[in-house]
């Protein structure tokens, strides 16, 4: 029996610990769909699938409840699905394995998925309850939130009954989120012609071991990014080793800080003991300048067959150079909001080889016209290089209104609970509460979560003593929600 079935509120990890055994990673959504449909069905509420692959559940207000306004309680139903190196995980098939340690919640050397099945687990047990008194309330449970909010984005306008928005995506009990940024995928690509190999030998290059993290969340930590520390061992292997590039592949998700990328390099053989040498500098200099933030960063050298065809040598120059000048990193911060990032880009992941390369970024901004900027600078450092750059998956940002009626209500209540003043602040993280917000502008919106820490990574983990007063903050909203 798993240990979280132990803990308390029992209905919420339960319920957590089901969808631990269901594989949903993004872009594979299908077997958690219908895991929700069934539940919904034992449950004894009404659900249904809408054309976007969102799951909505319906249930009727308690006895002498029916004058509030409708709730609808919203998180997304997949996960990233990023591992340690060793891992053998599928995450199409396997189940999630969770561990406790020091008052936390952890996967084994995977992400646990609370990003954002804590938010579904929470909703589920309120479906499931007969004894909760609430008004009418809905459950929206999205699909593919993390590789572009696409169920947000298809969400049918007409859909919901709801006046009231609570998302449950937020990763700091005790901080209540009323603003996000918005964010938009930037993808150039290039098709080449390879050319044969006159190289004699080949070395594979592995930079691994930094945290990698949240490019939203974590953007600001100063995390080293696997394809920005890479390009720089890779212009110096060029530019004094006569290296040649074949191949580049670092990261696997837009909205996660890369932390492993490999390169394959072919170089005369007399050159191979200094690439080996460099890499090992290169390696100490990172450890030196990362000592407070990374640890134990790797970069690795590999004697490996020679490839028989390489990137062309006016190509390959042109991407490295690109991808060097790329912004990453924070843009600034917001001028109101000093703490909190305004505008950001994240070189989430390289793929060069076979005559096809693709370089993926997420920007980030909480204002429209510096999501331009920044969107039209790395358009701009790829157009250079000779790439194709298309934008997709672009969504506005979340606005804040610290007048909401809903805010009052969570701040008066997490006051009598306990004790202390809640925070009210805008995050950089995108959520989807912009996108649900511009086909519903009437809801009033706010966001809370009990406490995630490094999501998108495999050290993900839910700190159990925050989850039961996210729970009673929860429950204690559906029941005092406004009169119509």
């Amino acid at each position: 029996m798993s240990e979280i079935l132990q803990l308390s509120p029992a209905a919420v990890w339960r319920n957590f610990h089901a969808l631990t055994q269901i594989p949903r990673p993004s872009g594979h959504t299908e077997k958690i769909q219908q895991f929700l449909l069934d539940f919904a069905a034992r449950a004894g509420v009404e659900a249904f699938k809408d054309p976007a692959g969102n799951i909505v559940m319906r249930k009727e207000a308690t006895p002498g409840y029916e004058n509030r306004k409708t709730v609808v309680m919203q998180s997304h139903m997949d996960m990233v699905p990023q591992k340690a190196p060793d891992s053998k995980h599928n995450f199409e098939t396997d189940p999630i394995e969770t561990v406790i340690r020091d008052g936390w919640v952890y996967a084994n050397n995977t992400t646990l998925g609370s990003d954002n099945g804590m938010g579904v687990a929470a909703i589920m047990a309120i479906m499931e309850d007969k004894t909760l008194k609430h008004g009418p309330i809905e459950g929206l449970i999205t699909r593919d939130e993390e590789t572009g909010m696409f169920g947000a984005n298809e969400l049918p306008s007409g859909e919901l009954q709801a006046d009231i928005l609570l998302n449950l995506d937020s990763e700091t009990w005790g901080k209540f989120v009323i603003g996000s940024a918005g964010g938009i995928d930037v993808t150039a690509t290039m098709e080449y012609q390879e050319v044969e190999n006159d190289q004699e030998a080949a070395v594979r290059i592995t930079l691994k071991g930094l945290r990698g993290g949240h490019s939203g969340l974590e953007i600001h930590e100063g995390r080293g990014n696997a394809n920005k520390e890479m390009v720089r061992l890779v212009y110096k292997a060029i530019a004094n080793l006569d290296a040649r590039l074949a191949a580049w592949h670092g990261g696997n998700m837009r909205n996660a800080i890369p932390f492993k990328a490999e390169v394959v390099l072919a170089l005369p053989q007399a050159n191979v003991d200094a690439l080996k040498s460099l890499a090992e500098e290169h390696c100490n200099a990172l450890n030196d300048e990362y000592k407070t933030i990374e640890h134990n960063i790797e970069v690795l050298a590999q004697d490996v067959e020679n490839p028989a065809t390489l990137v062309p040598e006016e190509i390959q120059d042109n991407l490295v150079e690109a991808i060097y000048a790329c912004h990453n990193g924070v843009v600034r911060m917001i001028p109101a909001y000093p703490d909190v990032v305004e505008t950001s880009s994240n070189l989430a992941i390289i793929d060069i080889e076979g005559g096809k390369a693709a370089i993926k970024i997420l920007a980030r901004s909480s204002r429209e016209d510096m999501k331009e900027v920044v969107a039209t600078q790395l358009q701009s450092c790829f157009n250079m290089a000779g790439m194709k750059v298309e934008f997709a998956g672009s969504y506005g940002g979340w606005d804040p209104n610290p007048d909401s009626e809903i805010l009052r209500l969570a701040e008066k209540i997490y006051k009598e609970q306990t004790g202390e003043e809640v925070t009210v602040q805008v995050d950089h993280a995108g959520l989807e509460c912009s996108i649900i917000l511009g086909k519903y502008p009437h809801m009033d919106v706010m966001s809370l979560g009990p406490t995630i820490r490094s999501p998108h990574t495999a050290t993900e983990r839910c700190e159990i003593a925050t989850v039961e007063p996210f729970w009673n903050l929860l429950t204690a909203i559906l029941e005092q929600a406004p009169v119509k």
